[in-house]
């Protein structure tokens, strides 16, 4: 039975690999305000904002793998779980390479949404081409990750992403503070630390490389398409809500765009540690619908949300109160500082109004119920644009994150709606699928 302690054991390395994941991107924001200027900041907002719109759209290698790999092993079904891992594996590679070849249309395209100033898109040009080279690497480790996770190997994905993390650190210090490249130097560097991270997961999961039988069975193909695609619309739903965030920043001014950024590092850092906790009701979630048990899923969601809710409540105290001192260390120039400082108090309270959306995000991922995933998405998202539309013109940047916020909330109230019917499935016996 699930008790605390073992969602603990299972969380604390998620939320350590998480925290190391979240700042990879703290890393790059930090070397541009030290050894750069708003335009650089801006220009790593803007880029790392294309790739969010490029790469969170895939994110379901991993989430599908999750869930796949973890009602496999509720229902006691080890070659499946094998399968699960190397379709995952196929599927980045051949997409990575893919985005590879089509790297030109997709930085025209993912550009021309937002409103930089020619020099600050020169800047962030330099950081996409040079990040398009770790693209097969970083899809592919989405599919170790999953598989990690779902099978509760949370140890190995944390080695994997501190190897990877370090890397990345390194190099940002070396290329931007050493060799001077800017923006291009810390795509260079995220990209070498991607291709270091994919070697080391291929050597933790090389026992789940024998190939069954069924590898390519057409039932579970079929399957496993229709649930990507569903994530994949909700994926590229909630990134373009971020994308839209962050290209309200650019319409207040490039000040408003850095300070955002900071304030989008902060959120992510929390995001990615209560993510930890999403993450093990994924696993378990997926464990107790391939057993078809929905006492264990109720309990599976109950004990991982209080951790959530506990951790929520204490990012939102730590960036309110100390969170002025994290800006001014970050940033150099003075008009960002303002920017970031001013709207400290929205970004403190997103990691508690997020919560509930988080975990419910684990509970649908875990279950791959992907048709509640992407309505929920969608509606979400209209909600939110049309939310910051109407607040942007009239309360400046305090609307463009009042907006934010109840993004938040529009997802939470989304995804409830389907709780219900969710457990009713379970409250007869479910026949596994062939």
């Amino acid at each position: 039975m699930l008790t605390r302690r073992k969602v603990f054991s299972l969380a604390v390395p998620i939320v350590l690999a998480q925290a190391a994941t979240a700042t990879t991107g703290i890393a790059d924001t930090f070397a541009m305000g030290r050894f750069g200027d708003k335009a650089d900041l801006a220009a790593v907002a803007i880029a790392a904002v294309a790739y969010s719109f490029i790469y969170w759209g895939f994110g379901f290698l991993r989430m599908s793998t999750t869930g796949l790999s973890a009602q496999a092993n509720g229902r006691g079904d080890a070659p499946e779980v094998r399968a699960t891992l190397l379709r995952a594996l196929m599927l980045g590679a051949a997409i990575g390479a893919a985005l590879f070849l089509l790297s030109p249309l997709l930085r025209w395209l993912t550009f021309a949404a937002f409103a930089g100033t020619e020099h600050v898109e020169a800047l962030a040009a330099g950081y996409f081409n040079a990040r398009i080279f770790g693209a097969p690497a970083y899809l592919m480790g989405l599919g170790i990750t999953g598989w990690l996770i779902g099978t509760g190997k949370t140890g190995q994905m944390l080695a994997v992403q501190i190897v990877m993390n370090s890397v990345n650190v390194g190099l940002d210090i070396w290329f931007v503070a050493g060799l001077d490249l800017g923006p291009t130097g810390i795509g260079a560097g995220t990209a070498i630390a991607e291709w270091t991270a994919l070697a080391l997961g291929l050597v933790l999961v090389r026992g789940g490389f024998k190939a069954p039988a069924r590898l390519l069975d057409k039932a579970r193909l079929a399957a496993l398409f229709s649930a990507n695609r569903d994530i994949m619309i909700r994926t590229l739903a909630l990134v373009f809500s971020f994308g839209w965030f962050v290209r309200s920043g650019t319409l207040i001014g490039t000040a408003a765009t850095a300070g955002n950024e900071v304030l989008l590092q902060f959120i992510t850092v929390s995001a990615f540690v209560l993510d930890g906790f999403a993450f093990v009701a994924e696993k378990e979630a997926g464990e107790a619908y391939g057993a078809s048990d929905g006492q264990r899923l109720g309990r599976a969601m109950r004990l991982t949300s209080e951790f959530a809710i506990g951790f929520g409540a204490l990012f939102a105290l730590t960036y309110f109160l100390g969170g002025g001192w994290l800006i001014r260390a970050f940033i150099a120039d003075p008009e960002a500082r303002r920017a970031a400082l001013d709207f400290l108090p929205f970004c403190a309270a997103v990691p508690i109004i997020g919560v509930a959306a988080w975990q419910l995000d684990g509970l649908f991922l875990g279950t791959t119920q992907g048709r509640a995933l992407r309505t929920a998405g969608l509606i979400s998202a209209a909600l939110y644009l049309a939310t910051d539309m109407a607040l942007r013109p009239i309360w400046g940047n305090a609307g463009v994150w009042t907006a934010f916020l109840m993004m938040y909330f529009y997802r939470a109230v989304a995804l409830g709606w389907f709780v219900p019917g969710l457990f009713r499935g379970l409250s007869r016996p479910r026949v596994p699928a062939a």
